[in-house]
């Protein structure tokens, strides 16, 4: 596969950011590396950082790279920042950065198939309601969508911060704005989703201290009727639970696997 660090200016954060690619490679594998791609464009997972991370943290802390080598599968990985990838009450347009330039600017720079059935979303803690997030609000764009360990009940947490650093993260991303009941409320968002949803794929450790919001959240899904893969496992907040379940993730994406070479 082909690793880029890409860094470049965005009109909507109207500053330089940067994002990791991965781009598959019809290339004979090296040395215990498969390979493989797809026939066209290829598919692609635009797979989100956490709240302490950035574009690097996949690359450096799992083996994704390794893992998507032989499905064509080409990885976006955006630098998000605290925001929850959200536009800030005191910040800046990271809601609207990636759910419509970032897409614009990778097929710009990139071959990626824009098709809703190669097109898929994924991400880790904040990173996981990023991703449920933008499938919930544009559920057209996406044949699939999965959250590691997310912060799936963003209302709750916004009324009753947990941590010490939730305040001033809370007070940058929305200021005295509500979170509850808005576009920005993942619970919200489930209650009066429509038929076309992409496939949902929940995953958390009993032990982490997000379990409760996403216990939550499938309950409002199976309430509303609305199909998902729930995996509640033993497990806590860390790279040693997300490496092993995106690999779960890569194996449930619907992906042109057939057409692979």
């Amino acid at each position: 596969m082909a690793r880029i660090r890409c860094d470049f200016f965005s009109e909507a954060l109207g500053m330089g950011t940067s994002m990791t690619v991965l781009l598959p490679d019809r290339t004979p594998a090296g040395i215990g590396m498969a390979g493989g791609a797809v026939d066209g464009d290829p598919p692609v997972l635009y797979l989100l950082h956490g709240l302490t991370d950035d574009d690097t943290a996949w690359t450096r802390r799992t083996a994704i790279e390794r893992y998507v080598a032989p499905l064509g599968l080409a990885v976006v990985m955006p630098q998000g920042g605290r925001s929850f990838y959200s536009d800030e009450a005191h910040g800046n347009r990271y809601w609207t950065f990636l759910s419509e330039e970032l897409p614009e600017v990778c097929r710009t720079f990139f071959r990626l198939s824009p098709r809703r059935e190669d097109t898929f979303v994924a991400g880790l803690s904040m990173g996981g309601y990023g991703a449920m997030k933008w499938a919930l609000r544009d559920p057209g764009r996406f044949a699939a969508a999965a959250s590691l360990s997310g912060a799936l009940d963003m209302a709750r947490r916004r009324e009753h911060p947990t941590r010490p650093t939730d305040p001033a993260v809370m007070h940058t991303v929305w200021g005295d704005r509500p979170v509850s009941g808005t576009d920005d409320d993942t619970i919200a968002l489930l209650e009066r989703a429509g038929d076309d949803l992409p496939a949902l794929h929940v995953a958390c450790g009993t032990e982490d201290h997000l379990y409760e919001d996403n216990t939550r959240f499938v309950a409002t899904a199976r309430e509303r009727g609305v199909p998902l893969t729930v995996d509640f496992s033993p497990g806590d907040h860390d790279w040693a639970y997300w490496d092993a379940k995106i690999q779960d993730v890569l194996a449930w994406l619907p992906l042109r696997r057939g057409d692979a070479g």
